[in-house]
């Protein structure tokens, strides 16, 4: 394996969740500063490290989406491609941290931006504010090789919430569970077809007239489409198992949510996933993620979604129509971590990283990404700035079947070089 591929392994075995990544920043200050490195770190906790005189900056999150046994990773390889056992890789963004180590080891004259928690809001680059030195920032988030992506979509996490009232329940208790499912992540792999656990879930109830819904609990992450739901729920009528549903009957009988019933509709009336394509760029450029639905044991309901358009205004009407449905349905809403989306420029700086890109891959395009790169926060910071975002191959992130090319990894490693040689 090369010395990329080892870094890799190192921060593999670093729990960084969203949230909880101290132990790496820690790690990465150290691995900095032994290479004799200034480096910075904020009130959020995103990092900048430089050398010398630099005019490109390097910048990638250091913070991982945690699915299955994540933060405890087992990594293996299959077929040219490194997975983990039962969990997320970490790949989406830590081969792009692993890429810096490298060229930290190279001594290279460089900035580092290393932003915490983007994958919760894009929470580290909303604060950023360094005094940045180079005239390019080269983000290292993107995941196709030999792609150049110069725009991405913008977002905002829309929250619902309502308080109801446990009655007696009637007939026979229920669980109703949907596991296993793929997943996958919210953005880039939202109009893939990967089915919702929480969309099949309301399906099966909605189909199957139950209108008792004792509890829930669905989905993983907002960011990611819901791999398992689980709901209580009683029914008059008998409940059996169906594709991808298990039922089981319980002995316990637990007290009902007075609107249930609504909760269920709701659920079944959500327009999950793609509400609009974009033709030019071959993209979704409308999408919402139906991510996380729970119940607590007073009664009190939380839905969680992400919205994403390609851009402003788009968001705008798709905030709009996701706060009415709601409301109709007795929830009070809010919007969170909302981020801008990444208008599409082509630039000299966009021109010499595709250039290069095409010298190592004998090919190359311009894209737009329907994700949030934080391209779009950092660019609203620093308008002088030049950007552009590449990476290596990642397939499935945000869920247990991530994967990386690890071939991709030394090719666009072999790109970035040749574009610090040209900046």
């Amino acid at each position: 394996m090369s010395s990329i591929i080892d870094h890799f392994q190192t921060l593999t075995q670093i729990p960084h969740c969203s949230k909880e990544a101290d132990k790496l920043l820690e790690f990465l200050v150290s691995f900095a500063k032994e290479r004799d490195y200034t480096v910075e770190v904020d009130a959020v906790k995103n990092i900048l490290i430089s050398k010398g005189v630099p005019t490109l900056c390097l910048q990638a999150h250091y913070d991982m989406v945690c699915m299955g046994k994540a933060p405890v990773l087992e990594t293996y390889e299959e077929e040219g491609w490194m997975k983990a056992k039962e969990s997320s890789l970490g790949a989406d963004n830590g081969m792009a941290i692993a890429m810096m180590m490298q060229l930290m080891d190279e001594e290279r004259d460089l900035e580092f931006l290393l932003t915490s928690d983007e994958e919760i809001g894009l929470i580290g680059a909303n604060e950023v504010a360094f005094d940045l030195k180079s005239m390019y920032m080269l983000n290292l988030d993107s995941e196709d090789e030999a792609e150049v992506y110069i725009g991405c979509a913008g977002g905002v996490d829309i929250t619902a919430s309502k308080q109801d009232s446990y009655v007696e329940g009637k007939g026979t208790c229920y669980e109703v569970a949907v596991k296993g499912l793929v997943g996958g992540h919210s953005g880039v792999d939202i109009d893939k077809g990967i089915p919702s656990a929480i969309k099949v879930l309301g399906a099966y109830l909605y189909e199957n007239e139950v209108t008792q819904l004792a509890s829930i609990y669905a989905g993983e992450r907002r960011n990611s489409i819901p791999a398992n739901a689980v709901a209580i729920v009683w029914s008059e009528a008998k409940l059996e198992n169906a594709e991808e549903v298990t039922v089981r009957e319980l002995a316990e009988a637990p007290k009902v949510l007075s609107e249930g019933e609504t909760t269920i509709k709701m659920i079944h009336a959500f327009r999950h996933g793609v509400r609009a394509q974009n033709e030019e760029l071959g993209i979704p450029d409308v999408s919402i993620n139906l991510a996380i639905i729970t119940a607590d044991e007073k009664g009190g309901l939380l839905v969680e979604t992400s919205a994403r358009a390609m851009g402003a205004e788009k968001l705008e009407v798709l905030s709009k129509e996701t706060l009415d449905f709601f409301s109709q349905y007795g929830f009070e809403t809010k919007l969170e971590d909302k981020y801008p989306a990444w208008k599409p420029d082509i630039s000299d700086f966009t021109n010499v990283v595709s250039r290069e890109m095409k010298a190592v891959f004998g090919k190359t395009k311009m894209m737009a990404i329907h994700a949030g790169l934080e391209c779009g926060v950092i660019a609203e910071k620093y308008p002088a700035i030049k950007f552009a975002s590449i990476g290596p191959t990642i397939r499935y992130p945000h869920s247990t079947r991530e994967m990386v090319d690890l071939a991709s990894v030394e090719r666009t490693f072999e790109v970035l070089e040749n574009i610090i040689k040209v900046i």
